[in-house]
């Protein structure tokens, strides 16, 4: 349960940094929420 709970945390900071620099979709059209914390983190290098 500790391993999902810091997953979630670590999703929704990437969320934010990337709201924050107004990246609201994905290159496919999908919501940031919708996406894996792997997809979170490369599209979060790529801005």
């Amino acid at each position: 349960m500790e391993l999902r709970k810091r997953v979630e945390e670590k999703r929704k900071s990437l969320i934010n940094a990337l709201i924050q620099k107004n990246v609201y979709k994905d290159s496919n059209e999908r919501q940031l929420y919708e996406l894996t914390l792997t997809e979170l983190e490369d599209l979060y290098r790529r801005v």
